[in-house]
């Protein structure tokens, strides 16, 4: 399944590589940490890798390493405010559980 965007998130990212001047697309990765084992890694990617996956939602790319698309299989990035708190939400579907301040997960 692919990775994908939401609107909200598509404009953020869009808004956020004009700013930095640069950049083909944003990359979404996993990592070892937390008390959960695994936390999301965003970054702005000025190259891609030739066993790079990539996906392109509202005209943004998203592009995602072969370790980590195994856990990130399905997930649609969403960008949120609630209050005067904003950022990205994770709809990982394949997200057994999360700790408590929801920096990291267990597939």
């Amino acid at each position: 399944m692919p990775v994908t965007l939401t609107e909200k998130a598509a404009e953020h990212i869009k808004n956020s590589l004009a700013q930095r001047g640069s950049g083909k697309g944003l990359r979404l990765a996993v990592r070892t940490s937390g008390c959960s084992g695994m936390a999301y890694v965003l970054e702005f990617v000025d190259e891609i890798n030739v066993e790079d996956n990539i996906f392109e939602n509202h005209g943004v790319k998203i592009v995602v390493d072969p370790k980590s698309m195994v856990y990130l299989d399905g997930t649609e990035l969403d960008f949120t405010r609630e209050g005067l708190n904003e950022g990205f939400k994770f709809n990982n579907p394949n997200v057994k559980d999360e700790c408590g301040c929801g920096e990291s997960f267990t597939i």
